[in-house]
């Protein structure tokens, strides 16, 4: 039994794709007497069988060796379209967790879309979503991962655009699949050059080719920038971040998802990469460069934000941006890590917005207050997931530090510095938000706020008990580090910084009617972290600016000079057919003379011709 589950870990992505098939003839209105439901519990069948057959695969496969096998698709005539898989721990691990996930959110978004009508529809996305999400993590190609890349920023234009009637919806989504492609362009220009230069794609093949590589600076540059750029947009890194903060505007159980899993899934493609792009130091000074900017400047930004899932995700990028830091800097196993916890700690913020949202039906900070006393299971799963994003001990987000700023605590000094930057501004912003929406009065929307049914309340009070496991997980896969080998002076600058995080958080005063500074320096601070660094408007002056003057000329040059030029000839022929129509009397001698006219204009402009030709030095 064991031996035939190992062998069919590639139908685990399928077990996605089956659910969301199944979900079509409710999705697209076939079947209306019975309602959405019977889509949703299809759905979730199929996502319960993929957990546990990913679940029984995971626990047999640390017996065994690592396999890649090839799927071949279409041969003939020399062509071979093959699809490579990769049988290992980390996959394996991977798909537990997506498929896991995937599972308490579907179960969520049941409670949470209850009286929706597309109910159907999201169950649909969501397997898509789930299937690329599997097929991505145990992929062995790097053609296949870019489509499943692709299926993903469909995945995410749908599911962001889900309510399509609202502007601002359609509006969030639009951007959040135009800045994607234009890093997922890149990554393609990548491939197709990696194709031809290394003669395969897949990872186990170019591990090899990499070692061997001699390519020029100029070439390993341009190719390994390439590379990285499509990670950059699905991750939400500077320059392609703000698709992630509008992306907030579609249903909850999916912002579970795309915050947790989603944008791992671009980081886990760019861990699979380090080995090549290790070919270009520039590439990998441009990961830590990006990094640093993305971790800093999104952690600050987020502690501006009154909307709560706004607040929570810039964190997303800012962690997604100590990841790119981790591979720049080629500390892959710390990458992987960093994944894992915030994977799950971020999965649980989520989950509990959202079961705030959906008792407040409010987003705004500003609005909230004293919930702590009427929804107790909210309340302590938004403070375990707080506490699994930071250096609390004994949580996971804890180890993954330490452990990276234990091995690069003499290597690379200054990074210790980002990490309890990073660490001790999030500290202050989950401390915020608390502040905010359990502490305090309770305010109109919240005075009468329950606790969420059972659907929502279910699946976040299980994921909490995950965060809480989450030591001995890593415990288990011998992941932590030892007591012995731990640097004193870099975990006290761990857990100070988590503490003064803390303690600003929830000394400093916070009035919900001040909207905006009255003092000059602290409202220009407060609007240019509110309003990310102005990066959009700046996007506007320059990159759409262009791309508008572009587009107007080329609609001027095609109306005017190419239409006008066909329209000219077609103007000619109407007025030439016109004019010859008055030529006609039915008299010989005229048509003679036309004909003779029209030779005698011919001959002279081939005499002329002639003419330059014998006059040519030749």
């Amino acid at each position: 039994m064991n031996q035939f589950l190992f062998l069919t870990s590639g139908w685990i992505p399928i077990y996605g794709l089956v659910g969301a098939l199944f979900t079509l003839p409710w999705a697209v209105g076939l079947i209306r007497r019975t309602g959405p439901r019977p889509a949703a519990y299809f759905n979730l069948l199929t996502t319960i069988i993929g957990f546990v057959h990913s679940l029984l695969v995971f626990k047999d496969i640390w017996n065994r060796d690592q396999q890649n096998p090839v799927i071949t698709w279409f041969s003939a005539a020399g062509f071979d379209l093959s699809v490579a898989l990769e049988i290992s721990p980390v996959s394996i691990g991977a798909t537990v967790l997506i498929t896991g996930l995937s599972l308490l959110a579907q179960i969520y978004a049941l409670g949470y879309m209850e009286k929706d009508w597309s109910l159907a529809r999201f169950f649909a996305l969501m397997g898509f979503f789930e299937a690329a999400l599997s097929g991505l993590a145990i992929s062995d190609s790097l053609f296949l991962s870019y489509a499943l890349l692709e299926v993903l920023t469909l995945s995410t234009y749908l599911l962001v655009g889900f309510w399509y009637a609202q502007p601002l919806v359609v509006t969030a989504a639009r951007d959040a699949f135009w800045t994607k492609r234009v890093g997922d362009l890149l990554l393609l220009m990548g491939v197709v050059a990696l194709s031809s230069i290394a003669g395969s794609l897949n990872f186990s093949d170019l591990y090899e080719w990499a070692q061997t590589a001699q390519l020029s600076p100029v070439v390993s540059t341009l190719l390994g920038l390439a590379l990285i750029a499509g990670p950059a947009g699905k991750c939400a890194q500077f320059p392609l971040h703000l698709w992630l903060d509008e992306a907030m505007e579609g249903p909850n159980p999916a912002s579970v998802l795309r915050n947790s899993m989603v944008v791992a899934g671009g980081a886990y493609v760019l861990y699979k990469l380090q080995p090549i792009l290790t070919l270009s130091p520039v590439a990998l000074n441009a990961l830590v460069i990006m990094g640093v900017m993305t971790a800093i400047g999104a952690t600050l930004v987020s502690i501006a934000q009154i909307d709560i899932k706004r607040a929570l995700s810039h964190s997303t990028s800012a962690y997604m941006g100590l990841v790119f830091l981790a591979v720049g800097l080629e500390q892959g196993g710390v990458a992987l890590m960093l994944l894992f916890t915030h994977a799950i700690a971020k999965a649980l913020l989520f989950m509990s917005s959202g079961s705030i949202i959906y008792t407040t039906s409010s987003q705004d900070l500003t609005e909230m207050g004293g919930l702590w006393s009427r929804m107790p299971a909210t309340t302590t799963a938004f403070v375990v997931g707080a506490a699994g994003m930071v250096t609390m001990l004994p949580l996971g987000s804890f180890w993954a530090m330490l452990a990276w700023a234990d091995g690069l605590v003499t290597i690379s000094p200054w990074v210790i510095g980002i990490l309890v930057l990073v660490n001790g501004l999030t500290a202050l912003n989950l401390t915020r938000i608390f502040r905010l929406v359990f502490w305090g009065k309770p305010q109109q929307k919240t005075r009468r706020a329950p606790e969420v049914g059972w659907q929502m309340a279910v699946p976040m009070v299980s994921l909490t008990v995950a965060n809480l496991l989450v030591p001995l997980m890593l415990q288990q896969w011998y992941l932590l580090p030892a007591w012995e080998s731990v640097n004193w002076y870099v975990l006290i600058l761990l857990i100070s910084s988590t503490s003064l995080g803390l303690i600003i958080g929830s000394t400093i005063h916070l009035h919900k009617a001040w909207s905006r500074s009255t003092v000059f320096l602290w409202r220009f601070i407060q609007d240019l972290l509110g309003y990310d660094f102005y990066v959009d408007r700046l996007y506007k002056m320059t990159v759409v600016a262009v791309v508008a003057m572009l587009s107007k000329v080329s609609a001027w040059s095609d109306r005017y000079l190419v239409d006008g030029l066909v329209n000219l000839v077609g103007f000619a022929a109407i007025f030439g057919g016109q004019s010859l129509k008055y030529s006609i009397s039915g008299q010989s001698q005229g048509y003679m003379l036309t004909i003779l006219i029209g030779v005698s204009i011919l001959g002279f402009f081939i005499s002329w011709s002639l003419g330059l030709l014998d006059n040519l030095p030749f």
